[in-house]
């Protein structure tokens, strides 16, 4: 009996799970990051900043063989030479367009839906002079999800940052609060109610999640037009809010920022759907609306320097280590705008009080370790087919910071992907 054996060169890296599944024909999903400068964009010195920095990364430096069609089964990163050139694009673009914010949008949704050249390395840069709203420039970067996820590459992305008042500096990155040491015994009953919390939510939390999975079905007819309507194609929107706004809601009902946008979100497409479809929606369809909240599952959540990221033995795992959890969209109207906000907190401090995440994580790679590829699209495409909005974000500096000399004035990433 002949035994295959994969048989890796030296520099060759075996490809994850999950950077396989994120390479599947038909599955092309990306991240998209977009940089808003105060400053001009100069190509060169972009150019020469990620010469230094970013393509000393192994997966910036690496062609993806995805294992399909004659290369069947050897799934591979091969290193190769990188010439940054090739990868860093400055479209010539008319300054005096009429509307650069809806032009930028535009762009960036085009660039999205367009398909990457699997001969070079999975990332690129585009420089665009172009004047926005917020921002005198702007640099969109697109990398191939199975570079990793979100956090490795936005990651990434910070450790190449200085700070504007020390130019020689990482971003300062703010931990979480720990909560200050009580006397033993009430640390002790603490810590046995937070075990007792933790296991029920799991048990509860992991119940729903899989009855969820068991039951999903298409809910994309709740936020489809009307029957003959015509099909629109996905388009990026771009919405600067104020923090000092969301601060104030935090401060004020004891909450997290992560709840008061959740909240905010929510009380948006309720009245949408409330707006729009009225009476014809039923309750028992608004129960089936589902969204889904990613969790980072790395133990270290500092940012830390490329080269620390890049060394054996670093606590900072890279790729794709994201858990998930499947969070009930609740409908109903409500006269106090604030109970949205009071919703989202008592929902995520169920998530947060749970190991859901770590068991999505593990169903998935399970699936993938017993079932194959082909199991772990299918129920990619019914956990993720079933929801209809997708909620993740990082943490960003604590001060201004500049990206290869040129001044930051926002960083907006996001994902967007095509599951067939």
């Amino acid at each position: 009996m002949a035994i295959e054996r994969q048989v890796l060169l030296e520099g060759e890296e075996p490809v994850s799970p999950f950077a396989r599944l994120f390479s599947l024909p038909g599955l092309d999903v990306f991240n998209i990051v977009t940089i808003g400068c105060k400053t001009e964009g100069n190509a060169s010195t972009i150019i020469e900043g990620i010469k230094n920095t970013l393509i000393n990364h192994p997966r910036f430096s690496s062609i993806l063989v995805t294992g399909h069609g004659e290369h069947k089964g050897k799934a591979r990163w091969i290193p190769t030479e990188v010439k940054v050139e090739e990868h860093v694009i400055v479209p010539d673009i008319d300054p005096s367009i009429e509307n650069p914010d809806e032009f930028l949008e535009d762009y960036t949704s085009n660039m999205a839906l367009s398909p990457m050249d699997m001969s070079k390395p999975l990332w690129e840069f585009h420089l665009l002079k172009l004047k926005t709203s917020h921002a005198e420039a702007v640099t969109v970067a697109r990398f191939h999800h199975s570079l990793g996820d979100g956090m490795s590459l936005m990651s990434l992305l910070l450790a190449c940052t200085r700070k504007i008042c020390d130019p020689e500096a990482l971003p300062t990155i703010v931990a979480p609060k720990k909560s200050k040491a009580k006397n033993v015994c009430f640390s002790l009953v603490a810590w046995l109610w937070f075990i007792v919390r933790l296991v029920f939510h799991t048990c509860v939390e992991v119940i729903k999640s899989m009855v969820f999975v068991c039951r999903a079905r298409d809910t994309s007819a709740h936020i489809m037009g009307k029957p003959g309507a015509t099909l629109s194609a996905n388009k990026f929107i771009h919405q600067i809010i104020s923090l000092d706004d969301v601060k104030m809601v935090k401060n004020a009902m004891n909450v997290t920022v992560n709840d008061v946008l959740f909240g905010m979100v929510q009380a948006g497409l309720s009245r949408y759907l409330n707006q729009r479809f009225g009476l014809e929606t039923s309750s028992k369809s608004r129960k089936n609306l589902h969204g889904v909240v990613f969790f980072n599952l790395r133990p270290n959540r500092n940012i830390e320097d490329l080269a620390n990221m890049m060394a054996k033995g670093s606590k900072c795992r890279w790729g794709n280590s994201i858990g998930y959890v499947l969070i009930p969209l609740e409908m109903k109207s409500n006269d106090d705008v604030f109970e949205y906000v009071r919703q989202s907190k008592t929902i995520m401090d169920r998530k947060k009080h749970s190991l859901e995440p770590l068991f999505s994580y593990s169903l998935l790679k399970l699936t993938m370790e017993v079932f194959g590829l082909t199991a772990l699209k299918t129920l990619v495409n019914r956990i993720f087919g079933s929801t209809i909005m997708i909620f993740s974000n990082v943490v960003g500096p604590a001060e201004e910071i500049s990206f290869f000399g040129h001044q930051i004035s926002y960083i907006a990433a996001s994902t967007f992907g095509t599951l067939l």
